[in-house]
C-alpha cells in the first residue's frame, strides 16, 4: 500500500513537471510574431516544411540568428523542435523552423521581411 501511495505522488509530481514545461519562448506584436525579446521572427523559403531540418547554416544562421531551443524544451500544438545541423535545438512553427535577422536592431524591426526575396516575417 505504501509503495503504491508513493508511486502515485511520483506519477502527479512527474505530471506536474511536465504540465510546466516552457512553451515556445515567443508572442504576437502588431500581427507579428515575435521572439521573448521582443524581436521579429522570419521564416526561410528554402526551408521544406516539415523536413525536421533548417538548411540556413554557417554564414546564413549568422546573419539570421534560429530562434534556439533548450534541451529541456517541448514541442507543443504548432510550435515544434527540430535538431539543426550542428546538433543544436531550434523552434519550428507549423514545421518551419524560425530565425531574426540580425539587421534588425530593436523590438518592432521587421528589415528582413522580403530579402532575397526568400525571407518572411511571421503572421500566425
Amino acid at each position: 500500500m505504501k509503495f503504491l501511495a508513493i508511486a502515485t505522488l511520483t506519477a502527479a509530481l512527474l505530471g506536474g513537471c511536465a504540465a510546466m514545461a516552457p512553451s515556445a519562448p515567443v508572442a504576437v506584436n502588431g500581427g507579428i510574431l515575435t521572439g521573448s525579446n521582443g524581436m521579429t521572427l522570419y521564416t526561410f523559403d528554402k526551408d521544406t516544411t516539415g523536413s525536421g531540418k533548417s538548411v540556413c547554416n554557417g554564414q546564413c544562421a549568422i546573419n539570421w540568428p534560429p530562434l534556439m531551443a533548450a534541451d529541456t524544451d517541448k514541442a507543443a500544438g504548432d510550435y515544434s523542435i527540430i535538431t539543426r545541423d550542428d546538433g543544436k535545438k531550434q523552434w519550428a512553427l507549423k514545421g518551419k523552423p524560425l530565425y531574426f535577422w540580425i539587421k534588425d536592431t530593436k523590438p518592432g524591426d521587421a528589415t528582413g521581411n522580403g530579402v532575397q526575396n526568400v525571407w518572411r516575417t511571421v503572421t500566425p
